[in-house]
């Protein structure tokens, strides 16, 4: 006789992001199993932020995530830093620019 799995054994996998009332942005706290994005919603407010300390949550399914590899991080990354353009040093910011 065959092992019967559980249904969420073949959930997919979700990544949780949340931003907290102090953040200014989302950042990744957890992952979790869940039926379909409604219910991993649900599921990651009633697991990260139990104490309210988010304002804002997002969920992503996993295999949805493209992400560079850390082997690759020297040719992926090093071509930026000799890209002037993109470091503002020939301009001044307003003193009125929040977080620069």
């Amino acid at each position: 006789m065959s092992e019967q799995k559980p249904p969420q054994a073949d959930w997919p996998l979700y990544e949780v992001f949340v931003r907290s009332k102090r953040g200014l942005n989302h950042v990744h706290v957890g992952s979790l199993h869940a039926a379909d994005d409604q219910m991993a919603l649900h599921n990651a407010r009633n697991l990260y932020t139990r104490r309210n300390e988010g304002v804002s949550i997002w969920v992503v399914r996993a295999d949805a995530i493209t992400a560079s590899s850390p082997d690759e991080k020297d040719p992926f990354f090093t071509p930026s830093g000799d890209k002037v353009y993109r470091h503002p040093t020939f301009y001044e910011i307003p003193d009125n620019v929040p977080h620069m």
